[in-house]
């Protein structure tokens, strides 16, 4: 190994020992030291004022948002997301008092390069005190890093699958995104998407090492078979994902970001799959 090498591997380790939470998350919104809840993509089929709704149902604390979903079942030809009308981020405020659920993070969503689009995803983060962007726009990443020093809020680069035809796709691979991140800011990460990294055929304790210090949030899944691009949600602790490994690999590295369960399976009764979820991290914690 080269001393340049060397001294750029110290630098990304330095970065992960210091790497913390911008925007903090309040002990109350943890669950076994976890900032635990839901992906709203789970509850996709439903409203945002339902998925907010599911989430405290399901046990959840915290909320991550996605672009596009309908408001509420009374409004649902209005769609939230930073292009949204500010009247409409108040109605989603106030729906998130009455719950007492705390969003945390907002994606994937597609950042543009230039600094005015982008501006419009970071003011979005800011009026919700979200602690991070979670988004697959790796070629707006200087835009991204500078404007995550700026606001002070982390940026997260997710993961889907391996797409064997497209080998330009490459965030799938931990390696890529620990290359693309290395010696870029701290607040600028991965998003850890578990499953899909399982359906890549990759061991996401393993993925988790390669990347430690820059895992700024979590798409937390357990799926029912490995290496298979069909292979499909389970309850956490009964698939081949190994959820302890992992929760012990993040409490390691004293991650500091949110767990969000996006279960992507019964998407209309899968409330009850999502309380499971959570009750296996409640139980993590009481062991």
């Amino acid at each position: 190994m080269t001393a340049f090498r060397r001294a750029s591997v110290a630098a990304l380790l330095l970065a992960g020992v210091s790497s913390r939470a911008e925007v903090p998350i309040e002990d109350e919104y943890k669950t076994s030291g976890f900032a635990m809840g839901c992906q709203a993509y789970t509850f996709n089929e439903f409203s945002v004022f339902e998925a907010i709704d599911k989430t405290k149902q399901a046990g959840g604390k915290v909320i991550e948002f996605f672009p596009g979903q309908k408001l509420s079942p009374d409004n649902p030809s209005v769609k939230f997301s930073h292009d949204a009308d500010r009247g409409v981020w108040e109605q989603v405020k106030r729906k998130l008092a009455e719950a007492h659920i705390r969003p945390v993070n907002y994606g994937v969503v597609t950042v543009p390069k230039n600094e005015g689009g982008a501006r419009k995803v970071f003011d979005f983060a800011k009026y919700f005190n979200l602690r991070t962007i979670t988004t697959e726009s790796t070629d707006a990443i200087d835009t991204l890093e500078r404007l995550a020093k700026e606001y002070d809020i982390c940026v997260a680069f997710h993961n889907h699958p391996r797409r064997p035809n497209d080998p330009n796709y490459k965030v799938w691979d931990p390696n890529y995104i620990a290359t693309l991140v290395e010696g870029r800011d701290r607040r600028v990460g991965a998003c850890a998407d578990t499953g899909h990294w399982v359906r890549s055929g990759l061991k996401p304790v393993e993925c988790l090492r390669i990347l430690k210090g820059r895992v700024m949030g979590m798409h937390l899944k357990d799926l029912d078979a490995f290496g298979l691009p069909n292979a499909h949600d389970v309850t956490y602790g009964t698939g081949v994902s190994d959820v302890k490994g992992i929760l012990d690999e993040l409490k390691a590295q004293h991650f500091a970001g949110n767990i969000s369960v996006e279960y992507e399976y019964n998407w209309q009764t899968n409330v009850d799959d999502a309380t499971k979820c959570i009750a296996f991290i409640k139980a993590y914690g009481e062991k």
